[in-house]
């Protein structure tokens, strides 16, 4: 019977031992989570958008854009593309562009986050329309 002090005297020990082994986790390099990026919908670039102009047929558009992600069933003559990119605790982006179409299925107007430049013209150079057209 003489164990029972004996233990008695060493659990606080033992537990104040535990609870202090706690404050030097902070130190210690523990491995992080590897965090998935998440892409949903049409990748949209300013390149695909800059290939875009006015009288373009359907097929033409889907062949430099893409099948577009949400087509109304009400409204034909608009076409979605949507993009999303998530990278948990990281950063978020999205980005929308919408292209209508007039009555002859040619490409009328482009409206969105994203404007086609307007071609370059005696050698000028676009990269200034670009930065403002990025923010």
């Amino acid at each position: 019977m003489s164990t029972m002090p004996a233990m008695k005297r060493l659990l606080p020990i033992i537990v104040s031992v535990c609870l202090l082994s706690g404050c030097g986790l902070s130190n210690i390099k523990m491995p992080k989570l590897y965090k998935v990026a998440i892409q949903q919908g049409n990748v949209i670039t300013q390149d695909m958008v800059d290939k875009l102009k006015p009288g373009m047929t359907r097929r033409q558009v889907a062949f430099v854009m893409g099948e577009p992600v949400l087509r109304d069933p009400f409204d034909d003559t608009k076409w979605v593309y949507l993009y999303s990119i998530n990278v948990p605790g990281v950063f978020a982006e999205e980005s929308r562009l919408i292209l209508a179409f007039d009555e002859d299925n040619r490409l009328a107007t482009i409206s969105g986050d994203y404007a086609p430049n307007a071609p370059a013209e005696d050698g000028e150079d676009n990269t200034s329309d670009a930065a403002s057209n990025s923010g």
